[in-house]
């Protein structure tokens, strides 16, 4: 074989390598654009869940308002609550808070869901999930979402 030969299938195979990596970047640009549908469509799906167990939340336990949220934290909603009270004397003034919130989208192609909650000024609870996009399993979020509300409700009642 020539050396023009050999020549000319080094750079067939440059050319054939160059084509390989501009449709592996495409597929990663898909893939991407899929990651983000599904972040935003999951996201959809659990703050409408989160509205309504807080919303439930808040109808159980009268004086707490509900909230949407959607901030740089992400999406979701909160329940609250200001109550005053006298000692000798002196007003004090507490609050009580519950938030829940799907993250925004990540590089990290991840769904991630965090709750707070907060009684008579007392962080009582923080709670925290994520999974993988391609892993989803949106019973398991709900079912979560609902676990920590049931906490939250539950330390409130013993804590007032």
């Amino acid at each position: 074989m020539s050396f023009r030969e050999r020549l000319q299938r080094a750079t067939e195979r440059g050319k054939q390598i160059r084509a390989a990596q501009q449709n592996e970047a495409a597929a990663k640009a898909l893939s991407e654009e899929e990651c983000r549908r599904r972040h935003s469509q999951y996201r959809n799906e659990l703050t409408d869940h989160i509205e309504k167990v807080l919303g439930d939340l808040a109808e159980n336990f009268p004086g707490f308002r509900m909230e949407t949220i959607v901030d740089e934290a992400g999406w979701g909603a909160a329940v609250s609550r200001d109550d005053f009270g006298l000692t000798a004397g002196k007003r004090n003034t507490f609050f009580s808070r519950m938030r829940i919130v799907v993250s925004p989208y990540s590089q990290y192609h991840v769904l991630d869901i965090s709750a707070k909650g907060a009684v008579r000024n007392k962080e009582i609870l923080s709670r925290n999930h994520y999974q993988q996009l391609s892993d989803v399993d949106l019973q398991t979020f709900r079912e979560l979402i609902e676990s920590w509300a049931l906490d939250y409700a539950e330390l409130y009642s013993a804590a007032v």
